[in-house]
């Protein structure tokens, strides 16, 4: 038993799925590419072809051609005048070389052929279409090469021409020329719109995660072409820069100075190209720092040595940290806990923490807090201690040693002198100093919370601290600065620092670095080592007062420790410093995410002072002594003056 099978009905053959959905070619001439020239060429050829309506309405006609006509076909035929064979040899006697004495003139045809032609298109008046046209010349083809068939259509009216005929050279007139051409170009169009429904067919057999892959190639190449126009309109765009007036300086906002700054220093950094005709440098110089002071609030002396000291890339992204506050950093204590403990005790309070880095085994940076972390259980109770991250780095190069004898010449407010004293396990003795006795107590509320005792507090001027006590074995001298690194702690920075700021701390430092080397112990079995460092990024307070030193004291530099870091300028805008303090380090909050710091290294080896610079120093002793004189009698001339004239 089965399904009953109709036979008589029969399976329907035919095109292919593919063939059944290519619809005719269709030939627009509107829209399309070539249709104006599709149009002409249809024109041409109506106008050599179809004439009946013409010769009816009594046109001129071209006269015949003579043409070779062969006796059987007219005896055939019944000696009816048809159309003749063209350029064909009726006899052996006839050959190409009478042909080609017999040139027929350009553009002439027959009267047999034009009637016959008429024939083959229709005898009516209304103009032929494109369409209709192809589908002729298509049946007119010729069948086969070498078959005996000739160019000319086929009529079921003409008998089969003689077997003499059928291997002789055929001469085409110019009219079958330009109908084999077109017909040519029309298989290459039909053969194009057959490819281009093929690859939709194509399209349509892939599966769906092809077809996506497809689609996003031809995305990507349309991203591409976008990005590369996009690209090449700006680079054009930016290509150079239009330098304001004076008005335009003056009455821009902050986003057009802002975008102004930036268009500068792509000048800056190809002038050559970018620059305008006629404009010097010191004039794009001077727009950026006028512009550079009016949108961060810098006073131009500042803006000037921020801009000495870095480069046109590194100045804008210094002067963006500086705007922005550094992680907050805490240090573990650990003479009272370790690092995992205070994070495990912090994160059940819920702070938000990591380690600080891999330099570091005491720090954690704090992301964010539920808590207050300055009044939590732990900070009570001397766990940590809230400090820059960058303040762990004077001490990690000076690491002291247990049993030493250490002097922090500024402590206060005791984040440093702490963490000597951890690293020294309350050991040895540490002698923390600082000037101003209101700070110094708050360096003794940290004393006594973190667990330190090992420590001296005491109050001296540390320009003098040397007549006080020496032989120590290592020094820490955190001098006091213009505070350019921690401009995000106190923006005040920004507008109140200025050239004799700068000067009076310089000063100071260089004071203070000389008496530090001084309390050194240059036999000292362990230490003899003194770090300098300061919370600024000028060299005016860094590398030029460690020079100095290095020129009045028998001191050498010597590797920081620290496996990070910037190195020192061996020369700066034409001064020409030791070559060793490319050992210094320096730290910025641009490329550290830490606050500007500046931290050298140098060991004491020898306790003496050398002769020449002791002579210098009592010259200028004497000559200080000298002008202190003449200042003390030019004022008791005055007021021997004052008194004569009462």
């Amino acid at each position: 038993m089965g399904r009953k099978t109709n036979w008589a009905e029969k399976p329907k053959t035919g095109p292919g799925r593919k063939a059944r959905k290519q619809p005719p070619p269709a030939f627009e001439r509107d829209g399309k590419k070539g249709g104006e020239l599709r149009e002409k060429r249809e024109r041409k050829r109506l106008s050599n072809t179809v004439r009946p309506a013409e010769n009816e309405r009594g046109g001129v006609r071209r006269p015949p051609q003579k043409r070779f006509q062969s006796s059987t076909q007219n005896e055939d035929r019944g000696g009816a005048t048809t159309r003749p064979l063209r350029k064909r040899f009726p006899d052996k006697n006839v050959g190409e070389e009478d042909v080609a004495k017999k040139p027929r003139k350009v553009g002439a045809a027959p009267k047999e052929e034009e009637e016959d032609e008429d024939e083959s298109f229709g005898n009516n008046d209304e103009p032929m279409t494109l369409e209709s046209r192809l589908r002729k010349l298509s049946d007119m083809k010729p069948t086969g090469k070498g078959d005996g068939t000739s160019g000319s259509p086929t009529r079921n009216n003409r008998k089969e021409k003689p077997a003499r005929f059928k291997k002789q050279t055929v001469y085409k007139s110019d009219s079958e020329e330009d109908e084999e051409k077109e017909e040519e170009s029309t298989a290459k169009l039909d053969s194009t719109f057959a490819m281009s429904d093929d690859d939709d067919d194509e399209e349509e057999d892939l599966l769906p995660f092809e077809k996506e892959s497809v689609e996003t190639e031809k995305e990507t190449a349309m991203d591409m072409e976008m990005s590369e126009a996009e690209l090449k309109s700006q680079m054009e765009d930016s290509e150079k820069f239009q330098f304001p007036d004076a008005d335009e300086i003056e009455g821009a906002d902050m986003q057009q100075v802002n975008d102004r700054i930036r268009d500068v220093i792509s000048t800056l950094l190809n002038f050559k190209d970018k620059r305008e005709e006629g404009r010097t440098r010191s004039e794009y110089t001077d727009l950026l720092l006028h512009d550079l002071c009016k949108y961060y609030g810098y006073n131009e002396y500042l803006m000037e040595r921020f801009m000495a000291v870095f480069t046109l890339g590194e100045l804008v992204d210094l002067l963006d940290a500086n705007e922005n506050p550094r992680p907050l950093t805490i240090r573990t204590n650990t003479l009272k806990t370790r690092r995992r403990e205070v994070a495990q005790a912090l994160i059940s309070r819920g702070v938000n923490l990591d380690p600080v880095g891999k330099w570091s085994k005491v720090g954690l940076v704090i992301y964010s807090s539920q808590v207050p972390i300055g009044a939590t259980p732990e900070y009570l109770a001397g766990h940590y201690m809230i400090q820059g991250a960058a303040s762990f780095l004077p001490v990690m190069a000076l690491a002291p040693q247990e049993n030493e004898r250490v002097l922090d010449m500024c402590a206060a407010p005791g984040g440093k002198s702490t963490h000597l004293a951890a690293l020294m396990k309350n050991t040895g003795v540490l002698f923390a100093n600082e000037f101003n006795k209101d700070r110094a107590k708050s360096l003794i509320g940290n004393f006594h919370r973190m667990g330190v005792k090992n420590s001296v507090i005491c109050s001296y001027d540390g320009r003098k601290f040397h007549e006080v006590m020496k032989g120590f074995d290592r020094v820490l001298l955190d001098a006091p600065c213009s505070g350019t690194g921690v401009v995000s702690k106190d923006p005040a920075v920004k507008a109140q620092k200025d050239a004799k700021d700068i000067q009076r701390n310089s000063t100071k430092q260089k004071d203070l670095i000389l008496t530090a080397i001084d309390c050194l112990d240059a036999g000292s079995k362990t230490g003899g080592y003194l770090v300098y460092s300061t919370c600024s990024v000028l060299p005016d307070e860094n590398e030029a007062v460690v020079n100095y030193a290095l020129s009045k004291r028998n001191v050498k530099l010597v590797p920081t420790g620290l496996d990070f870091g910037t190195p020192g300028f061996a020369n700066f805008q034409g001064k020409r410093f030791h070559p060793t303090l490319n050992l210094t380090r320096r730290f910025y909050p641009h490329s550290h995410n830490m606050d500007g710091f500046f931290v050298a290294k140098l060991k004491k080896f020898s306790n003496s002072i050398p002769v020449n610079v002791q002579e210098v120093d009592e010259e200028e002793e004497s000559e200080k002594a000298g002008q202190a004189e003449e200042i003390a009698e030019k004022l008791t001339k005055k007021r021997n003056r004052k008194q004569n004239k009462a």
